[in-house]
């Protein structure tokens, strides 16, 4: 009981080896946490400094409660970029700035807001909730998102301003307008950095390649006089901790930003979780998705009390974490207090760090976030799976900067596709293969089929959705077949009956008995069974209708029909005839 509510216990004892391991892990992670977290901070809309808040206690507090050893929380591209579209449009009802003090109110209680979503669903062990946003909606969302989180940055290269509207295209088509006006010395400085990171993760992986850009543009900066040539720098930080604090709670403006909050949710939750399960694969471990709902929930509402903006766990820096050989959460404590020393000694000396090369720092780390690949393979996989990434992608560049309506229309269009899917299951009228197999007669045309018995099988839940369609494809067989006396449903690929389902058989069955026709089940699974044992639709088709398998059931149909059965083209009957099974 202690180690559920203190899951941080299970890493002790902690033997010298792991400790080590931990602390270099650590030391590796802060050193590009720090400078990712100031331009992910700046990508929010908020002050450089307030990243390293974010990367402070968020960073310790999820390791501490979640359920995964390696995973790395703090500011990540994909939420900061979540938090600039569901704050910007509120501050400008407001008649506020973003970045001004108003703005970074909104932005540590939506970090509140999103911590007690996080730790609700965890607790009332809600995590399947974030598996309505699938796969391909992520991919087209993130995708997009990356290219978005890119553009956004090319004004601070360039150097020049970016206008702000309800259209993020409008924005950025400003911004390639004063493309003339580019100041040189910025633009030099961000190409440098991206230059020096991208060579540097190509020819030396294992060194800190955003750490190293950033210390040698900001000397650069500082011995040139950078700032005093017109280049913008992140200037004076305030060196000490983070004031602590419960965020201004206005219930007004928690209804404005509460839906944005969900989104944020359910969006950084599913990062962290597929990050987690992807190291767990690696190590063996076990994730436990509701306690890490539960961390990443207190991590929010701790970080807010801090001053954070909304964080979740990063892709890239839990696999530097797990590369440099991170044993347990431990490693993550000791990244929180690397960054506690860079907040008390050594903010000075990011005085001169130019913010083109922050903006550097975020297109090279959204680079990696751009895979079309993965829409392709969606939509190789299933139709369907790749019009949602792909309508996804295009709604979410098309209502940008309100990224929340994009995916939004992604998670609604993949619900609808499903449910689309669904209510046309596959139905195969079978026939008696050679080798001794029912199979689709639509795949396999040669094969006979009985003149007395229809053997069918439905693939899919019978529900309110689909099971009119399950009666159209009986009755329309039954047209086809003027003499059948049995229809067989081959039902292994039903695993799920509602009431709308058992209504409709039930008229079914009756309908059919009328009309001397015998409606015949095999392989229905318990859950099935208990509905119609349940309801009294087992007694109406009768127990004797009922069998285990369908070489079972054909066989005491053909015992039934007797001598009726000799002039069939084609029997059914299976090539070693078993005795008839008895009922289910």
């Amino acid at each position: 009981m202690l180690a559920r509510v203190f899951p941080f216990l299970r890493w002790f004892p902690m033997g010298a080896d792991t400790l080590r391991a931990d602390l270099i892990a650590g030391i590796t992670v802060a050193l590009v946490l720090i400078p990712q977290s100031m331009a992910y901070a700046q990508l929010a809309g908020l002050p450089a400094y307030y990243g390293l808040y974010a990367a402070f206690l968020p960073v310790m507090v999820a390791a501490l409660w979640g359920s995964s050893k390696q995973l790395a929380t703090g500011p990540v591209a994909v939420v900061s970029l979540l938090t600039a579209s569901a704050l910007t449009p509120v501050v400008a009802q407001m008649g506020v700035n973003v970045g001004g003090a108003e703005y970074i109110m909104l932005a540590i209680l939506l970090a509140f807001m999103v911590g007690l979503v996080q730790i609700t669903l965890g607790l009332f062990r809600l995590g399947v909730v974030v598996n309505f946003l699938s796969h391909p909606v992520i991919v087209g969302f993130t995708n997009a998102a990356a290219l978005i989180i890119g553009l956004s940055q090319l004004n601070k290269i360039f150097g020049v301003p970016m206008p702000r509207s309800e259209h993020f295209i409008n924005d950025i088509w400003g911004v390639l307008q004063q493309v003339g006006d580019t100041h040189l010395f910025t633009l030099v400085m961000g190409v440098a950095a991206f230059a020096l990171m991208w060579a540097l993760k190509k020819y030396q992986p294992k060194l800190p390649g955003v750490l190293i850009a950033v210390v040698v543009t900001t000397l650069a900066s500082w011995a040139l006089g950078y700032a005093e040539h017109g280049g913008k720098v992140v200037g004076e930080i305030p060196s000490g901790l983070p004031s602590l604090a419960l965020p201004h709670l206005d219930l007004q403006v928690i209804m404005q930003i509460l839906p944005s909050a969900i989104i944020i949710s359910l969006v950084g939750f599913m990062e962290a979780i597929s990050i987690a399960k992807a190291m767990a694969a690696k190590t063996k471990d076990r994730i436990d998705p509701n306690q890490e709902l539960i961390g990443q929930g207190i991590a929010n509402v701790v970080g807010s009390i801090s001053q954070s903006y909304p964080a979740s766990g990063s892709f890239s820096r839990s696999a530097v974490n797990l590369n440099a050989g991170a044993r347990t959460g431990m490693s993550s404590v000791f990244t929180g207090l690397v960054v506690l020393v860079t907040l008390l000694f050594l903010t000075p000396l990011l005085y001169h760090l130019p913010q083109s090369v922050l903006a550097a720092v975020i297109m090279m780390a959204v680079v990696g976030l751009i895979n079309f690949q993965a829409i392709r393979h969606a939509w190789e996989a299933q139709k369907h799976d790749g019009i949602a990434a792909i309508v996804t992608f295009i709604a979410t560049l098309a209502f940008a900067p309100h990224l929340d309506n994009g995916i939004l229309v992604g998670a609604g269009l993949a619900i609808i596709l499903f449910l689309y899917r669904t209510m046309k299951p596959r139905v195969a009228l079978l026939g008696r293969y050679s080798d001794g197999t029912l199979r689709d007669v639509k795949v396999n045309p040669d094969l006979p089929t009985s003149e007395h018995v229809i053997a069918m099988r439905f693939d899919g839940q019978l529900y309110f959705a689909n099971v009119s369609y399950f009666e159209d494809t009986v009755l329309e067989a039954i047209a086809d077949h003027r003499n059948a006396k049995f229809v067989l449903i081959v039902s292994d690929g039903i695993n799920r009956l509602d009431a709308s389902g058992e209504e409709v058989i039930h008229h079914l069955v009756s309908r059919l008995q009328d009309n001397g026709i015998t409606l015949i089940f095999s392989g229905l699974k318990k859950q099935v069974l208990d509905v119609m044992r349940a309801t009294g639709l087992a007694e109406l088709v009768g127990w004797d209708n009922i069998f285990a398998t369908e070489d079972q059931a054909i066989n005491a149909i053909y015992e039934r029909l007797g001598d009726e059965a000799k002039d069939d083209a084609f029997c059914l009957r299976p090539p070693r005839t078993a005795a008839a099974g008895a009922s289910a």
